[in-house]
């Protein structure tokens, strides 16, 4: 699959908006990761966040998707950040879902409502053919997001966490379009 030139738009859902991140958005993500049971369901977020990590990562997100590797959006909820979902990873016809919200929008549907929004993009889109993503073991409400979405459970594998600085459990899932 070649990259796909796609205009940065926004997407909207019944509650919510989907923007393209932004640099600025560096400053909120931040905020939202020195939550500590944000960050430990995060294997790639550092505990406590680092700000210069962070916006390296939000500086690479346009580059990212004028190549077509990863398209990330921000989760507004009347005009707040509540969250990040994302696809990267992005090979052949093939990428990673993601999704983290703060811990105040937990348990409300949001991140069903956003990854939805986003498989939908992935595979229309993009172009994807599937998808796949990754949950801790013990995180049980992803999992729930995940086969709500109709995702099947692949496997289980031990990933290393950088923000709890140990092994994990991460079971893993896939989508077909």
């Amino acid at each position: 699959m070649t990259a796909r030139s796609i205009p940065r738009s926004h997407i909207r859902t019944a509650r919510l908006n989907l923007r393209p991140t932004s640099s600025s958005d560096a400053q909120r993500a931040l905020e939202i990761q020195s939550d500590w049971d944000v960050a430990r369901m995060l294997a790639n977020a550092t505990y406590p966040a680092d700000r210069k990590d962070m916006e390296n990562w939000f500086a690479s997100h346009e580059q990212e998707w004028a190549e077509g590797t990863a398209y990330r959006f921000a989760i507004e909820r009347e005009g707040r950040v509540i969250g990040i979902v994302d696809v990267d990873g992005i090979a052949a016809d093939e990428g990673s879902l993601g999704y983290w919200l703060e811990r105040a929008a937990w348990g409300q549907g949001y991140a069903f409502e956003a990854a939805q929004a986003l498989v939908g993009f992935a595979f229309s889109e993009v172009g994807l053919s599937s998808l796949v993503s990754g949950r801790a073991a013990d995180n049980p409400a992803s999992g729930h997001v995940l086969t709500k979405l109709g995702f099947t459970q692949i496997d289980s594998r031990e990933l290393f966490s950088r923000s709890r600085g140990e092994t994990i459990l991460q079971c893993r899932y896939m989508l077909a379009r």
